[in-house]
């Protein structure tokens, strides 16, 4: 499948100065501080005997498979089982996870990052009348619990529309308001309709920027990335970003630029902070990455669905913060960077109280 190429709205009659978008990324250049997501309680004694299976939308995506180590961690401290099922992305593995999660009788079975309720219907119903709730994690927007819960019980949601808004606001800075830029995306996840909703908002602050959008399914990032961006590239020479919504596509993309002889006036910038694509701020490769602490990310997932186990209430937001990574920091994350590096480590501790492990 070929990578689908289309406009954004041209730009808005309204637009703010350099300093609101600096504004905006402010905020987000300090140490993340651990916000609490609900009151303290026992997570040993109400976890006893309880466990959760983990469906990530693919094992092969770095991303993904680091969320789950961190899950299986977090899981650990607390004392209860916690499984991985290891699939490469296709629906059909998809329906083998939920189907061994019912024969295993599970406690919860956790989506991550986005395996998809709405093509596991029958086995999402079949997980409640055994008793077993659905919860998509990472997969949707704040914004989004509503429309989710539709088809599963509850949902880990994530502020996907202010990670969305940073990247671009951090493009318009980088190219004082004068941005022309390609968006890189992969729809199927409703995160990938969040994040979208949060740049074709900030946008609207930006009289003279342009934005193109490619599509690229997940499973078609490291053959068409490349030449399509390349091709991109170089049937428009004022392009001069290219904001990239997964980091995991990242990897594909210098390629391009170093082919077009274009790194001079074409930078990256990302979202996710998955380890490598620290590496490529280190090498001068992206330009910026608003990063997620993956443990952090981990202990937050864990933290919702033991209050579900637990009958607790369910807070809207989870607390999962964004921190910005540039060249001024990208060392923070370790040579070569670390899983989960950099961020501080407020969480550690904070979780530990949470859950009255100390």
């Amino acid at each position: 499948m070929a990578a689908v190429l289309t406009a954004l709205t041209a730009a808005p009659a309204l637009a703010d100065g350099l300093d609101y978008f600096e504004k905006r990324l402010e905020p987000f250049r300090a140490k993340p501080s651990f916000v609490a997501p609900g009151p303290a309680f026992d997570a040993k004694k109400c976890m006893e005997g309880k466990s959760i299976l983990s469906i990530p939308v693919s094992s092969a995506n770095p991303f993904t498979a680091n969320i789950e180590k961190a899950m299986a961690a977090a899981a650990a401290k607390v004392g209860f089982k916690f499984t991985t099922w290891e699939n490469q992305g296709q629906t059909s593995q998809w329906v083998q996870g939920m189907n061994a999660a019912l024969n295993q009788k599970a406690s919860l079975i956790d989506l991550l990052a986005g395996t998809d309720p709405r093509v596991l219907v029958p086995q999402v119903k079949a997980a409640r009348e055994a008793g077993i709730p659905v919860v998509p994690s990472h997969y949707n927007g704040v914004e989004q619990s509503a429309a989710v819960r539709k088809t599963a019980d509850a949902d880990v949601p994530i502020d996907y529309f202010t990670a969305g808004g940073l990247l671009l606001d951090w493009a318009v800075v980088q190219t004082k308001g004068n941005l022309n830029a390609l968006v890189l995306i992969a729809t199927g996840p409703l995160s990938t309709d969040s994040m979208m909703a949060g740049i074709e908002s900030e946008m609207k602050h930006c009289d003279h920027c342009k934005t193109r959008v490619m599509n690229f399914p997940v499973v078609d990032w490291a053959t068409r990335i490349t030449p399509n961006v390349q091709s991109a590239l170089l049937a428009d020479p004022t392009i001069n970003y290219i904001i990239i919504i997964y980091d995991s596509m990242s990897q594909f993309v210098p390629p391009a630029i170093t082919l077009t002889k274009s790194a001079d006036r074409v930078k990256i910038d990302a979202f996710n902070g998955t380890p490598f694509v620290l590496g490529l701020i280190q090498e001068g490769k992206v330009e910026m990455d608003v990063g997620e602490n993956l443990d952090w990310i981990g202990h937050a997932i864990i933290d919702a669905e033991m209050r579900i186990l637990c009958g607790l209430p369910q807070a809207a937001d989870p607390k999962i913060p964004f921190y910005i990574f540039d060249k001024s920091n990208a060392d923070d994350a370790g040579h070569p960077p670390a899983l989960s590096q950099g961020y501080g480590d407020a969480y550690i501790d904070g979780y530990a109280k949470t859950w009255m492990l100390k």
